[in-house]
């Protein structure tokens, strides 16, 4: 997961859809998990503050149809009271 969609990310370079999915989702995820816990040497985001990073990298670093599918389920979760 640590391939970028844009290309720039390593070990291989590769970017889109030749990203396996699995690693385009885990990328989010992961992403998102780390944002918003605090860890030793950073206080953590606020899911407000996460949602905008995921957008702002969004067709960077991030496949943005995986954002936009991540970020409904959010909404989904904040509706029904779990986020």
């Amino acid at each position: 997961h640590q391939e970028c969609y844009d290309g720039s990310g390593y070990p291989d370079g590769l970017k889109g859809e030749d990203i396996p999915l699995g690693a385009r989702i885990v990328a989010v995820a992961d992403a998102f998990g780390a944002m918003t816990t605090t860890r030793p040497y950073r206080k953590a985001l606020s899911v407000a503050q996460a949602i905008a990073e995921l957008r702002e990298y969004s067709g960077i670093q991030f496949d943005p149809d995986i954002v936009e599918i991540f970020l409904a389920i959010l909404k989904g979760q904040s509706a029904s009271g779990d986020v």
